[in-house]
């Protein structure tokens, strides 16, 4: 890999990390058996480049081999060139034997410099994962207040206990109006979120009006998500949710820990897993100028294709129980005939 494609790769977080080995190495380690004797050495560099952006302890761990791996090659070279110093070697000062036997030096620098307030390339997570968040939250409250306003719970405020009168509705009715309120609560949420991150906290971001089109997105998408699940599963649901959005998706989101270092099974849930699908596109968005491939098509396409599964799960799972005569709402029995006394 050249130095440009290199470059590109670690623009794009498709690689953790990378070794730069300088063109002329070879001659450069070579000249030092004779600038040894001359007292003029000039010694080559290995550069081992590090990217946080991709992932922290990712980062980490490919510093960590590629620092070993140079610092292995600089003693295997030195084992070559210290033969090449002939039988005058012995009579070299002992920081040119030093030089001989470990010719090559190991820099560290950051491949793709982030900024400041970009909390060590963690900021794309932890706001992927305020939007995942916020968009369960939400999906919880509208549902409550939804079966409120129909009339099929009370609504406790403080020590008030509210009910409003019954209003019929069939659960595909119930999911089509949550959903769309869903919609609606996104575009207040998603901007709340960004005002929170960049105008409170003071989060590093460019592309804002992407960010904020892209976040409402995240929250609807999972919202709606949220509420398919409640309204399939019921009080269940929740749990379903909670195991979905949050139990399965931290660990598959290969902001933290990479995704090469994970079990088989985490592996595959991260192929269509929400947390994972989100902080790619928000990453692509803060860290690498919200380039297609970086991320951000992929977390487009992922978002339409879950709230297409959501739509066809959750219609379809509503409209069945409602074509049975699942109704909330039992049809009213008539009352049984009582015999007359004789």
């Amino acid at each position: 890999m050249d130095e440009k494609e290199m470059k590109e790769e670690l623009g794009k977080g498709k690689l953790y990390g990378a070794l730069v080995v300088p063109a002329d190495f070879t001659s450069a380690t070579t000249a030092l058996t004779g600038a040894a004797t001359t007292g003029v050495p000039t010694r080559p560099t290995l550069t081992v480049l590090t990217n946080q952006s991709a992932g922290s302890v990712g980062s980490s761990l490919a510093r960590t081999a590629t620092t070993q791996a140079a610092e292995n090659a600089s003693l295997q070279v030195g084992k070559e060139l210290t033969p090449q110093g002939g039988t005058g070697q012995a009579k070299l000062p002992a920081a040119a034997r030093v030089l001989l036997a470990d010719p090559a030096a190991v820099a560290v620098e950051d491949g793709h410099p982030l900024d400041s307030h970009s909390g060590l390339g963690l900021t794309a997570f932890y706001y992927a994962l305020v939007l995942v968040v916020v968009g369960m939250l939400s999906a919880n409250v509208i549902s409550g207040q939804v079966d409120h306003a129909l009339g099929y719970t009370h609504n406790d405020m403080g020590p008030l206990r509210l009910h409003r009168p019954l209003i019929r509705a069939t659960r595909v009715q119930t999911l089509a109006i949550s959903s769309t309120l869903m919609a609606g609560l996104s575009l207040l949420m998603g901007t709340l979120v960004m005002v929170g991150a960049i105008g409170l906290m003071g989060m590093d971001a460019a592309h804002l009006p992407l960010l904020w089109l892209f976040s409402v997105c995240a929250i609807a998408v999972s919202g709606i998500g949220a509420l398919t699940l409640l309204a399939v599963f019921g009080t269940p649901g929740m749990l379903v949710v909670t195991l979905v959005f949050i139990g399965m998706a931290v660990p598959t989101a290969g902001a933290t820990t990479p995704l090469q270092a994970l079990p088989g099974f985490y592996r595959f849930l991260a192929e269509f897993e929400p947390l994972r699908q989100i902080t790619g596109g928000i990453r692509s968005i803060l860290y690498y100028d919200a380039q297609a491939d970086a991320g951000l098509t992929r977390g487009w396409v992922m978002m339409a294709v879950g709230l297409t599964a959501a739509a066809l799960f959750g219609f379809g799972m509503t409209g069945w129980y409602d074509r049975k005569g699942l109704h909330r709402i039992p049809a009213e029995t008539e009352p049984a005939k009582t015999a007359a006394p004789a």
